[in-house]
């Protein structure tokens, strides 16, 4: 069993005792929490509060508690049903409502949940607001509402065309361009709520040919859920056959984007955001924003166009923060995150595909064309694993100092920057590791800085691997 309490919220495996997994007494724990915090801070006339969830099996579980809980807190609940997570974030700002929770651990296996928490912009919490809510559920600090002041609960499942009509909307969507594109489309929706909605928007953006795979929201994820390379045998195999001319796949949530060339070869995750940018770009002045463990390749493009990247450390909320600083006109993070401030600042996988088709409609390639138009980098991920007892801060700080005469960035753990090359440093908050991100034009070049820098690090702790 695991629980895990964050600034971004809580998130667990179902079952087990209070406190050792993500049991319902730590679900209303959690959620009176929430409602108390927002009780306190919130500017919102109203009184409504969007609960949204992915298909997980434990989700109507875990959807009764966090609904009942809210309305004994006196708040009024809208139940948007199954909706991805940035169909709930905006309906947070649509319903004018004062937060929102979204039920879903995201990328983690079936047996997980979690409650995303949202303020009243259909935004994740801030690193204080977030724990301030841990503070309040350990020190159960909550009065629930008398009978004259529950709350009360409404049902809305007309979210996803609501976001979808917003989508249609924008001004760089171009649906005359998709349609006459005839782009025959593949799916990978992982058995969650990306095969309610995403077939309902390609229908609406002009593309008459969708093959999907796991569309079924039935919760039992046929694969690992993580959109990534070594989870995506079936729909890369679908791909080589030569019949469709892309596929995207999507996480439970449908907040990351992942997508398959026309020969079965995958874009890169990281390339979702740089490839979107782009087109952004040529058509809107303006600055861009990742987190610091994001390729290069989206500073390359927009020094390209004149205009400038900022780095945030990671996580969404940080990057959403950089970019309302920056008056960026596009950011997100590179694990397929595409966050574009026209329509709503999180992360949107559909926003990321009506841009992405109308780019590919645009420039007349096929998708591995287009992919090798932009600079090429790899980027590899490892671990320094230490004992409890290592000084982590310590070992960044002497980092810090021998590679003085780089660039270097400490806003988020250590990121040292070379002329051709970068690696990121960053401690966990959970455990005796150094995360070690590094990125180079090759893989191999990317996993020998990796191992040049451990090799410091374990040295820095008096030890070796």
């Amino acid at each position: 069993m695991a629980l895990i309490k964050s600034i971004s919220g809580i998130r667990g495996t179902i079952g087990g005792k209070a406190g050792e997994g993500l049991t319902p007494l730590d679900i209303v724990k959690f959620t009176s929490a929430y409602a108390t915090l927002i009780r306190k801070r919130s500017h919102a006339t109203s009184n409504k509060i969007v609960v949204g969830r992915d298909a997980r099996t434990s989700g109507e579980m875990v959807n009764n508690l966090v609904c009942g809980t809210l309305m004994g807190m006196g708040f009024d609940v809208v139940n948007i049903g199954l909706a991805s997570t940035p169909t709930t974030e905006m309906a947070v700002t649509m319903e004018k409502a004062c937060g929102g929770i979204i039920l879903t651990a995201s990328h983690n296996p079936a047996q997980w949940n979690a409650l995303k928490l949202l303020n009243e912009e259909g935004e994740f919490l801030n690193a204080e607001e977030g724990a301030e809510v841990i503070r309040i559920a350990d020190a159960e600090e909550f009065d629930y509402a008398d009978v004259a002041q529950v709350g009360s609960y409404t049902e809305d499942t007309g979210y996803d065309q609501k976001h979808i009509d917003r989508i249609l909307e924008l001004d760089l969507v171009d649906v005359p361009a998709i349609r006459n594109a005839h782009f025959k489309v593949a799916l990978d929706t992982v058995n969650s709520v990306g095969g309610i909605v995403l077939p309902k928007l390609l229908a609406q953006l002009g593309v008459e040919q969708v093959e999907t795979l796991y569309g079924e929201p039935t919760g039992r994820f046929e694969h690992n859920p993580e959109p990534l390379e070594k989870n995506l045998g079936a729909i890369m195999e679908l791909m080589r056959q030569g019949d469709y001319d892309v596929a995207f796949v999507v996480d439970p949530d449908v907040d990351r984007l992942a997508m398959i060339c026309e020969d079965g070869k995958m874009f890169g995750e990281e390339y979702t955001l740089v490839s979107i940018a782009d087109y952004v770009l040529s058509h809107t002045p303006g600055n861009t924003v990742s987190n610091l463990s994001s390729t290069r390749a989206l500073r390359d493009i927009t020094r390209g166009y004149g205009a400038e990247y900022q780095a945030s450390a990671v996580g969404e909320v940080n990057v959403t923060q950089k970019m309302k600083e920056t008056h960026a006109v596009i950011g997100g993070e590179g694990n397929g995150g595409v966050i574009y401030p026209a329509i709503h600042y999180g992360r949107d996988a559909l926003v990321g595909i009506a841009l992405f088709l109308s780019h590919l409609a645009h420039t007349q390639k096929k998708v591995s064309q287009l992919r090798e138009t932009y600079p090429s980098y790899y980027i590899a991920k490892n671990r320094i694993d230490l004992t409890p007892e290592t000084d982590v801060d310590a070992i960044l700080e002497r980092m810090k100092e021998i590679y003085k005469n780089e660039e270097i960035n400490d806003i988020d753990g250590v990121k040292i920057d070379f002329a051709d090359s970068w690696v990121h440093l960053r401690k966990s908050n959970t455990e005796p590791i150094i995360r070690v991100y590094s990125e180079a034009k090759t893989e191999a070049e990317a996993n020998a800085l990796a191992e040049k820098i451990m090799d410091i690090a374990y040295k820095l702790a008096g030890g070796s691997h």
